[in-house]
Protein backbone atom coordinates (compact mmCIF):
# COMPACT_ATOMS: atom_id res chain seq x y z
CA UNK A 1 0.00 0.00 0.00
CA UNK A 2 1.39 3.31 -0.84
CA UNK A 3 2.24 5.73 2.10
CA UNK A 4 0.21 8.79 1.48
CA UNK A 5 2.29 12.03 0.63
CA UNK A 6 2.68 14.75 3.26
CA UNK A 7 0.46 17.48 3.48
CA UNK A 8 2.58 20.67 3.84
CA UNK A 9 1.37 24.31 3.85
CA UNK A 10 3.18 26.74 3.09
CA UNK A 11 3.48 30.83 3.71
CA UNK A 12 5.53 33.73 4.21
CA UNK A 13 5.17 37.15 4.43
CA UNK A 14 7.31 38.75 1.81
CA UNK A 15 4.40 37.59 -0.57
CA UNK A 16 3.95 35.13 -3.13
CA UNK A 17 6.27 35.77 -6.02
CA UNK A 18 9.04 36.51 -3.35
CA UNK A 19 12.06 34.36 -4.02
CA UNK A 20 12.13 33.22 -0.51
CA UNK A 21 9.00 31.02 -1.06
CA UNK A 22 10.06 30.10 -4.50
CA UNK A 23 12.77 28.51 -2.94
CA UNK A 24 11.24 27.19 0.11
CA UNK A 25 8.48 25.41 -2.41
CA UNK A 26 11.38 24.01 -4.62
CA UNK A 27 12.94 22.37 -1.86
CA UNK A 28 9.59 21.23 -0.06
CA UNK A 29 8.03 19.02 -2.98
CA UNK A 30 11.22 16.77 -2.38
CA UNK A 31 9.19 15.95 0.72
CA UNK A 32 5.35 16.34 0.15
CA UNK A 33 2.32 17.86 -1.63
CA UNK A 34 2.29 21.19 -1.09
CA UNK A 35 -0.13 24.24 -0.98
CA UNK A 36 1.46 27.42 -1.14
CA UNK A 37 -1.00 30.35 0.28
CA UNK A 38 0.68 33.61 0.47
CA UNK A 39 0.15 37.03 0.99
CA UNK A 40 -0.79 39.35 -2.74
CA UNK A 41 1.57 41.89 -1.33
CA UNK A 42 4.47 42.30 0.82
CA UNK A 43 2.58 41.84 4.57
CA UNK A 44 6.43 42.27 6.88
CA UNK A 45 5.96 42.94 10.57
CA UNK A 46 2.31 42.15 10.66
CA UNK A 47 2.82 39.21 13.32
CA UNK A 48 -0.37 37.68 13.99
CA UNK A 49 -2.55 40.74 12.56
CA UNK A 50 -6.17 39.86 11.17
CA UNK A 51 -7.52 41.42 7.76
CA UNK A 52 -11.03 42.81 9.31
CA UNK A 53 -12.10 45.16 7.36
CA UNK A 54 -12.28 43.97 3.66
CA UNK A 55 -12.83 40.35 1.93
CA UNK A 56 -10.56 38.25 1.54
CA UNK A 57 -9.73 37.17 -2.34
CA UNK A 58 -8.15 33.49 -2.68
CA UNK A 59 -6.68 33.43 -6.19
CA UNK A 60 -4.95 30.39 -7.83
CA UNK A 61 -1.37 31.15 -9.30
CA UNK A 62 -0.32 27.54 -10.56
CA UNK A 63 -0.59 23.98 -10.30
CA UNK A 64 3.14 21.40 -10.91
CA UNK A 65 3.02 17.76 -10.63
CA UNK A 66 6.92 16.88 -10.32
CA UNK A 67 8.35 13.24 -11.58
CA UNK A 68 8.36 12.35 -7.98
CA UNK A 69 4.92 12.68 -8.29
CA UNK A 70 4.32 15.41 -5.42
CA UNK A 71 2.23 18.33 -6.46
CA UNK A 72 2.25 22.08 -6.23
CA UNK A 73 -0.58 24.45 -5.74
CA UNK A 74 0.17 28.07 -5.35
CA UNK A 75 -2.73 30.59 -4.68
CA UNK A 76 -2.32 34.32 -3.10
CA UNK A 77 -4.55 36.11 -0.84
CA UNK A 78 -5.15 39.57 0.14
CA UNK A 79 -4.33 39.61 3.19
CA UNK A 80 -1.56 38.84 6.48
CA UNK A 81 0.13 35.63 6.70
CA UNK A 82 -2.17 34.51 9.61
CA UNK A 83 -5.28 34.95 7.21
CA UNK A 84 -3.64 32.96 4.59
CA UNK A 85 -3.21 29.59 7.16
CA UNK A 86 -7.04 30.05 8.30
CA UNK A 87 -8.37 30.39 4.61
CA UNK A 88 -6.19 27.57 3.50
CA UNK A 89 -7.18 25.38 6.54
CA UNK A 90 -11.12 26.61 5.83
CA UNK A 91 -11.04 25.94 2.04
CA UNK A 92 -8.89 23.08 1.86
CA UNK A 93 -8.67 21.25 5.16
CA UNK A 94 -12.89 21.12 5.88
CA UNK A 95 -12.55 18.12 7.75
CA UNK A 96 -10.34 18.98 11.51
CA UNK A 97 -9.11 15.83 12.03
CA UNK A 98 -7.93 15.71 8.53
CA UNK A 99 -5.34 19.08 8.67
CA UNK A 100 -1.80 19.78 7.09
CA UNK A 101 1.23 17.66 8.10
CA UNK A 102 2.69 20.73 8.84
CA UNK A 103 3.37 24.38 8.24
CA UNK A 104 6.41 26.03 6.75
CA UNK A 105 6.77 29.82 6.54
CA UNK A 106 9.24 31.89 4.64
CA UNK A 107 12.05 31.82 3.29
CA UNK A 108 11.86 35.43 5.11
CA UNK A 109 13.96 38.12 3.35
CA UNK A 110 15.09 39.40 6.52
CA UNK A 111 16.32 37.88 10.29
CA UNK A 112 13.36 37.65 12.61
CA UNK A 113 16.05 37.27 15.42
CA UNK A 114 16.05 39.04 18.88
CA UNK A 115 13.41 41.58 18.97
CA UNK A 116 12.30 40.82 15.33
CA UNK A 117 10.38 37.93 16.12
CA UNK A 118 7.65 40.10 18.06
CA UNK A 119 7.03 41.40 15.00
CA UNK A 120 7.53 39.14 12.00
CA UNK A 121 4.33 37.81 10.63
CA UNK A 122 6.58 34.91 9.12
CA UNK A 123 6.43 33.83 12.58
CA UNK A 124 2.94 34.83 13.05
CA UNK A 125 1.90 32.09 10.59
CA UNK A 126 3.89 29.72 12.56
CA UNK A 127 2.47 30.64 15.64
CA UNK A 128 -1.20 30.05 14.16
CA UNK A 129 -0.12 26.80 12.83
CA UNK A 130 0.96 25.98 16.49
CA UNK A 131 -2.51 27.32 17.42
CA UNK A 132 -4.16 24.11 15.16
CA UNK A 133 -2.04 21.87 16.60
CA UNK A 134 0.25 21.75 13.17
CA UNK A 135 4.03 21.70 13.57
CA UNK A 136 5.23 24.66 12.28
CA UNK A 137 8.41 26.20 11.29
CA UNK A 138 9.91 29.31 10.28
CA UNK A 139 13.08 29.99 8.05
CA UNK A 140 14.71 33.54 7.51
CA UNK A 141 17.96 34.90 5.94
CA UNK A 142 19.68 37.92 7.15
CA UNK A 143 19.04 39.94 3.52
CA UNK A 144 16.72 42.02 2.88
CA UNK A 145 17.24 42.26 -0.71
CA UNK A 146 14.69 40.71 -3.25
CA UNK A 147 17.52 38.89 -5.06
CA UNK A 148 18.77 37.76 -2.04
CA UNK A 149 21.27 34.22 -1.95
CA UNK A 150 19.61 31.74 -0.60
CA UNK A 151 22.13 29.17 -0.71
CA UNK A 152 23.20 29.21 3.09
CA UNK A 153 19.91 27.83 3.52
CA UNK A 154 19.53 25.48 0.55
CA UNK A 155 22.94 23.94 2.11
CA UNK A 156 21.27 22.64 5.45
CA UNK A 157 17.96 22.68 5.28
CA UNK A 158 17.34 19.26 4.88
CA UNK A 159 19.32 18.51 8.09
CA UNK A 160 17.14 20.60 9.71
CA UNK A 161 13.51 19.87 8.19
CA UNK A 162 14.24 15.97 8.33
CA UNK A 163 14.76 16.71 12.22
CA UNK A 164 12.30 18.73 12.60
CA UNK A 165 9.77 16.18 10.61
CA UNK A 166 11.16 13.23 13.22
CA UNK A 167 10.85 15.41 16.36
CA UNK A 168 8.91 17.36 15.80
CA UNK A 169 8.51 20.82 18.70
CA UNK A 170 5.89 20.08 21.49
CA UNK A 171 2.42 21.23 21.25
CA UNK A 172 1.96 25.03 21.73
CA UNK A 173 5.57 25.94 20.82
CA UNK A 174 6.98 26.46 16.82
CA UNK A 175 10.75 26.69 15.49
CA UNK A 176 12.55 29.79 14.20
CA UNK A 177 15.45 29.00 12.34
CA UNK A 178 17.46 32.53 11.52
CA UNK A 179 20.45 32.01 8.98
CA UNK A 180 23.52 34.43 8.37
CA UNK A 181 23.66 35.65 5.28
CA UNK A 182 27.36 34.66 4.29
CA UNK A 183 28.74 31.89 1.49
CA UNK A 184 27.25 27.96 3.22
CA UNK A 185 31.05 26.99 3.62
CA UNK A 186 31.58 30.09 6.12
CA UNK A 187 28.74 28.48 8.19
CA UNK A 188 30.05 27.36 11.01
CA UNK A 189 27.33 24.52 11.85
CA UNK A 190 23.92 25.18 13.64
CA UNK A 191 22.90 25.55 17.53
CA UNK A 192 20.31 25.77 19.30
CA UNK A 193 19.43 29.70 20.57
CA UNK A 194 17.56 31.52 23.05
CA UNK A 195 15.80 34.77 21.76
CA UNK A 196 18.38 37.17 21.68
CA UNK A 197 17.38 41.00 23.93
CA UNK A 198 17.59 44.09 21.92
CA UNK A 199 15.54 47.18 20.56
CA UNK A 200 15.73 49.31 17.72
CA UNK A 201 16.46 53.26 18.74
CA UNK A 202 15.30 56.45 16.70
CA UNK A 203 12.79 54.19 14.96
CA UNK A 204 11.69 56.75 12.87
CA UNK A 205 13.33 59.62 10.73
CA UNK A 206 11.29 62.43 10.50
CA UNK A 207 10.09 64.56 7.08
CA UNK A 208 8.02 67.64 5.83
CA UNK A 209 6.01 66.99 2.67
CA UNK A 210 5.37 69.05 0.18
CA UNK A 211 2.13 70.55 2.10
CA UNK A 212 4.26 70.90 5.40
CA UNK A 213 2.74 68.08 6.92
CA UNK A 214 5.33 65.99 9.33
CA UNK A 215 5.75 62.87 8.18
CA UNK A 216 7.72 59.69 9.95
CA UNK A 217 9.31 56.72 7.82
CA UNK A 218 10.72 53.88 9.23
CA UNK A 219 14.21 53.57 10.04
CA UNK A 220 16.15 52.73 13.60
CA UNK A 221 19.44 51.58 14.60
CA UNK A 222 19.53 48.02 16.47
CA UNK A 223 20.88 47.98 19.90
CA UNK A 224 22.13 44.74 21.35
CA UNK A 225 20.86 44.06 24.88
CA UNK A 226 22.30 40.63 25.35
CA UNK A 227 26.02 40.29 25.66
CA UNK A 228 26.30 38.05 28.34
CA UNK A 229 23.78 35.08 26.78
CA UNK A 230 26.84 33.20 24.28
CA UNK A 231 23.29 31.75 23.00
CA UNK A 232 21.52 34.55 22.38
CA UNK A 233 20.52 34.27 18.33
CA UNK A 234 21.49 37.12 16.77
CA UNK A 235 25.03 36.96 18.54
CA UNK A 236 25.21 33.35 17.14
CA UNK A 237 24.58 34.36 13.62
CA UNK A 238 26.77 37.29 13.91
CA UNK A 239 29.34 33.94 14.76
CA UNK A 240 28.42 32.21 11.82
CA UNK A 241 25.99 30.53 13.41
CA UNK A 242 22.28 28.79 11.89
CA UNK A 243 20.39 29.78 15.40
CA UNK A 244 16.81 27.71 16.38
CA UNK A 245 14.79 29.30 18.49
CA UNK A 246 12.28 27.13 20.07
CA UNK A 247 9.71 29.55 21.11
CA UNK A 248 6.15 28.89 23.06
CA UNK A 249 2.51 30.69 22.21
CA UNK A 250 1.82 31.21 25.53
CA UNK A 251 3.92 34.29 26.94
CA UNK A 252 3.07 34.37 30.51
CA UNK A 253 6.06 34.48 32.69
CA UNK A 254 5.45 32.15 35.50
CA UNK A 255 7.96 32.71 37.79
CA UNK A 256 7.14 36.62 37.78
CA UNK A 257 3.26 35.73 38.13
CA UNK A 258 4.30 33.74 41.58
CA UNK A 259 6.16 36.67 42.71
CA UNK A 260 3.46 39.32 42.04
CA UNK A 261 0.82 37.40 43.37
CA UNK A 262 2.66 37.11 46.68
CA UNK A 263 3.42 40.63 47.04
CA UNK A 264 0.69 42.68 45.18
CA UNK A 265 -2.31 43.81 48.19
CA UNK A 266 -5.19 43.27 46.15
CA UNK A 267 -8.03 42.14 48.22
Amino acid sequence: MQERALKILVTNDDGYSSKGINTLERLLVQYGDVLSVAPKDAQSAKSTALTMDVPLRLFKVESKTFENGHTLDKYHLNGTPVDCVKAAIVKFFEDPNLLPDVVVSGINHGSNASAAALYSGTLGATKEGALYGIPSIGFSLDNIYPNADFSPVERFFHRIFENFLKFPPADGTFLNVNFPAIPPEEIKGIKFAAQGMGRWTKEFNLYTDPHGYECLWMAGRFINKDNRRENADHLLMEQGYVAITVQKIDSTDYRELERMQHCWQLA
